[in-house]
């Protein structure tokens, strides 16, 4: 055994995090990292493996009496190398929150910095736009010579992107002193993209994978890292055929809910006719930006309003809803939340996709705000941040079985909370069950039983009420990013088991505040430490 301690192990680890992920960091407030890119290298990511492992065996080795603490650092670090070991890197180019090229181009001009050391740490990273990209080039058309091909219609989306912020006037809206940041982006920033989009046009495009192989199966040992990272995101041992039947089975329970609600909105009680009415019906489709943002910010107003009688504690950060930013909206997905600053110097913000706005479902709103913001993301998020007696590993930790299946349970604790403003709101959160459910059917398809792109479509198409701008977007998005769309419906039903678990143990003394308190008072939780948890405080409770 070894004398490592959790919160030592737990800091350690956070700096591995940061160095991996710097602004992903700067955006959570951890220190040190404010005017780093990441290192997208061959030898970078060798370092960051051999850091990982090394705490990793750390972990399992120390005798600290933290058990919670050390189950965190060690899933953490797991996840890191199942994704470094997939080389995801080399073939992730287009979403704007998987892939590194494009993920720097969303998030870079959101921040917000304040004060003299926060706007040249700032610049020092714009600054090292060039060799960022430079390196990601190098690593990708090696990755592209060893056969790890991305699939060739993301190489389009990807310049697409490019071009698009390069179209804009001022990509970095923030407003610093002096000119430094327009003469910055004018000299460096957009001739290194300009680079970066060369590469993609003259060595990447045309020689990617088609869409009939879009999974990741398709690569060298791809089905064995596809099981590692369905590991990492799930925080489960269920392998990809498990997860496939699983979104099979809950599909078919979801038809009776859909027949009962059709019913009563439409008059109609075969589930295939209500997906059809909710997917062609134009007047369920918003009339404006303005709408689908009213509609949002009045959901978050009704959530936030209930919440104390659901809930020992409620966030002290304030959660907005903001419109994605216009150059990533037509690729970016539906909705997504960012947490406040750990500072106070940013809310929590929901951000809902207004781009073809007019093609975007309004049944869905309420369930999606439900999901991202309160009580869903924003909850878990800002209360985790509020744990200060806490490593900020565990404050901040990306364990996605947890966070997103915090979010989709949310959804149908907004229905129990009378949060819903009518029976085709609530069709909406049935529909959106439909899209997790189809999550595992579809991402195992394409990553681990050969689905072709079609496939994916059509079953999405079939399956789910997904507009069609959506099957497409959210198709693509599976495909760049394996295995972290299963972890919203693993998460949900692993919170409702160890619901069950304790209203069965606990009889008239459950306490749904309680309960919500103990899920949510930890930080975000591997999904077996999750359950170690619950157990621990029902047989506390159990005592006489």
């Amino acid at each position: 055994m070894s004398t490592d301690s959790a919160t030592a192990l737990a800091d350690e680890f956070l700096d591995v995090i940061a160095t991996w992920v710097p602004l992903e960091a700067t955006f959570a407030g951890i220190p040190g990292h404010d005017a780093e890119l990441p290192d997208p290298s061959e030898a970078g990511h060798e370092r960051l493996r051999a850091r990982a492992a090394d705490v990793l065996a750390r972990a399992r080795a120390s005798d600290d009496a933290d058990r919670v603490t050390l189950g965190v650092v060690a899933q953490q670090a797991e996840a890191m190398l199942a994704q470094l070991d997939a080389r995801v890197v080399e073939f992730t180019l287009a979403d704007p929150m998987f892939a590194t090229a494009m993920s720097h181009l969303a998030f870079l001009p959101q921040l917000t910095p304040s004060g003299e050391r926060a706007e040249e740490d700032f610049l020092t990273r714009l600054a090292a736009l060039p060799e960022f990209y430079a390196s990601l080039a190098r690593r990708q058309g090696a990755g592209l010579r060893a056969g790890r091909t991305p699939v060739d219609r993301m190489a389009a989306t990807a310049i697409a992107f490019v071009d698009r912020f390069l179209a804009q006037e001022r990509p970095f809206p923030q407003q610093l002193a002096g000119d430094r940041l327009d003469r910055l982006v004018a000299d460096v920033v957009r001739p290194a993209l300009a680079r970066y989009r060369e590469f993609l046009a003259t060595e990447v495009a045309g020689r990617g994978r088609p869409d009939d192989q879009p999974g990741l199966c398709w690569l060298e040992d791809g089905e064995a890292h596809y099981a590692a990272l369905a590991r990492a995101h799930t925080t489960t041992d269920h392998s990809p055929a498990e997860l496939h039947q699983l979104g099979l089975d809950v599909l078919a329970r979801l038809e009776d809910e859909y027949a009962d609600l059709g019913g009563r909105v439409f008059g109609l009680t075969d589930p295939a006719q209500v997906r059809r009415r909710l997917r062609t019906d134009e007047n369920l489709r918003w009339r404006d930006a303005e709408e689908m943002l009213e509609t949002a910010r009045a959901a978050v107003a009704r959530a936030t309003a209930a919440a104390p009688a659901w809930f020992p504690r409620t966030p002290s950060a304030e959660c907005v809803v903001r419109p994605v930013p216009e150059a990533e909206a037509p690729v970016a997905a539906p909705a997504y939340y960012m947490p406040p600053a750990l500072d106070g110097s940013r809310p929590g913000v929901y951000y809902t996709n207004t781009h073809e706005v007019r093609t975007r479902d309004r049944f869905i709103a309420e369930t999606v705000a439900f999901h991202e913001a309160v009580p869903g993301h924003h909850f878990a998020d800002s209360l985790a941040q509020e744990l200060t007696e806490l490593p900020q590993l565990r404050r901040i930790a990306p364990v996605t079985a947890y966070s997103e299946g915090w979010g989709l349970y949310s959804e149908r604790l907004a229905d129990e909370m009378g949060l819903f403003s009518d029976d085709l709101m609530r069709l909406g959160m049935v529909a959106e069950d439909s899209v997790r459910a189809a999550r595992l059917v579809v991402d195992t398809g394409l990553h681990a039983l050969r689905w072709s792109r079609e496939q994916c479509v059509e079953f999405l198409r079939t399956r789910t009420v997904l507009s069609e701008v959506e099957v497409q977007t959210e198709t693509d998005r599976y495909i760049e990013s394996p295995g972290q769309a299963l972890a919203y419906m693993t998460g949900r039903l692993e919170i409702l088991r160890l619901r069950r678990f304790a209203e069965e143990r606990l009889g008239s003394r459950f306490d749904i505040k309680e309960f919500h308190g103990v899920v949510l008072g930890g930080g975000p939780l591997p999904l077996n430490v999750l359950d170690e948890v619950v157990r621990a405080w029902v047989d506390q409770c159990c005592l006489p």
